[in-house]
């Protein structure tokens, strides 16, 4: 991501992130009400910032298509692709379940729902009313139980893959498609896998073309947050927030580092170093879909975690190892029955963790899908008539914290993929 001479892309994404920032607070402080403002942000910047995301968007199915079908097909062997299939599977769970209990353990701890201005909440329930309607009703458009694990199969191919919340089905496709790949050895089978080692190395390129937009996206992301909603976002639910920021805290820079020390025998602070470009990404993008790319080549170029593990690991983790998400879940079902009074009992504490832990796996990977999956869990603790009010109620400060969260996500997964690389007897750089 850094060829040539010249400001590396991470220091080019940082300087847009500030200098978004910056402005928009600038903005947001003298002219907070000129119409302009509306204006730029409606016509200029939020247009600019889509116009990157819908490019990235546009090549993130075929790549993760193309890269397990093409890391299922080079792995030579069934055996192979379980045993890192398994360890994938195994290492999300385990990762996951310890950031919902490090939540639990924190948002119990502070109790942040317990100091929230009952005045200041009902203020903001009338205020998030039409928005947390949309959200309770995109919940219940949402499958469940076993309907969910069926639809996973798709019907019609095409249709999923014009879908970013059907990922899963996508790589349930590629999955079986390279399994089928792996099997058939002859000519044609052969040819048909460098087509998609093509496809692969073509989308990458288009890739590297868009990612150079990316400090403007940045700095355009940054502008519309600070210059619209200013401080005010994190002001009137502050305990909230620090308990989330705390958990996701904890989570990133305890837990991580611990399992990069021992599982990935790896520096922690030269992986933070080698995957700064990814953090910004996700950060600014709040999408682990749209990092994807830059997690690829970071796993790739700078960690040297091999085509086959990256290939595999990645994109099924950008779907189903969502740590950041696990805990924002937790510590928002846990928020909510804080402020409506309600004390959980050891059943609904493993409700929340059970709960957490699955319903992360349903997210789409791109901005506000957790507050969807949240509502899973609020009725897995028999908060269902309350999940409106208290969806209604974070949703006013959810954006910076799905930035944090879709950090966290990203970092968790290549954590992840220096973890399994490891463990197929790799030695990384």
């Amino acid at each position: 991501m850094n060829e040539g001479k010249g400001l590396g892309l991470q220091w080019q994404m940082l300087i847009g992130f500030l200098v978004g920032l910056v402005a928009g607070l600038i903005v947001y402080t003298t002219q907070r009400d000129a119409a302009w403002v509306e204006a730029v942000t409606t016509y200029v910047t939020q247009p600019l910032g889509q116009v990157f995301l819908r490019l990235l968007f546009m090549l993130v199915i075929p790549l993760l298509f193309s890269a397990l079908v093409v890391g299922i097909s080079e792995m030579g062997e069934i055996r192979s692709l379980k045993r890192v299939g398994i360890r994938t599977l195994v290492y999300t769970v385990v990762v996951s379940a310890i950031a919902v209990v490090v939540s639990l353990a924190t948002v119990n701890l502070l109790q942040p729902g317990a100091g929230v201005d009952k005045a200041a909440a009902a203020e903001l329930l009338a205020a998030q009313a039409d928005r947390a309607g949309a959200i309770i009703k995109a919940g219940t458009e949402q499958p469940s139980g076993i309907e969910s694990f069926v639809n996973i199969i798709p019907q019609n191919l095409v249709e999923v893959m014009g879908s970013n919340s059907a990922i899963l089905s996508v790589m349930f496709f590629a999955l079986f498609f390279g399994i089928g790949l792996l099997l058939t050895d002859t000519p044609n089978a052969r040819t048909l896998q460098r087509g998609f080692e093509g496809l692969f190395d073509v989308t990458m390129r288009l890739i590297l073309i868009v990612i150079r937009l990316a400090p403007i996206a940045v700095a355009c992301f940054m502008f519309n947050l600070a210059a619209l909603f200013g401080w005010d976002l994190l002001i009137r639910l502050s305990a909230y927030v620090g308990v989330v920021l705390l958990a996701l805290g904890i989570q990133m820079f305890v837990v991580f580092p611990i399992l990069l020390a021992t599982l990935g025998r790896k520096n922690p602070l030269t992986f933070f170093r080698e995957t700064q470009e990814a953090s910004v990404m996700a950060f600014s993008t709040a999408s682990s879909n749209a990092t994807l790319p830059v997690s690829m080549a970071a796993a790739r170029n700078r960690l040297g975690v091999s085509n086959e593990v990256v290939s595999f690991v990645l994109p099924a983790g950008a779907t189903i190892n969502k740590n950041g998400s696990a805990i924002y879940k937790a510590v928002t079902a846990v928020f909510i029955a804080q402020l409506y009074g309600l004390a959980l009992g050891s059943g609904q504490v493993v409700a929340i963790v059970t709960m957490s832990t699955l319903a992360a796996f349903a997210g789409a990977g791109v901005p506000g899908s957790s507050l969807v999956t949240t509502l899973i869990v609020l009725n897995a603790i028999g908060l269902g008539p309350q999940a409106a009010a208290g969806i209604a109620l974070v949703t006013s400060v959810d954006r910076p914290l799905d930035m944090c969260r879709s950090t966290v996500n990203t970092i968790g997964n290549l954590i992840g993929t220096v973890v399994i690389a490891r463990s197929e007897g790799e030695a990384l750089v």
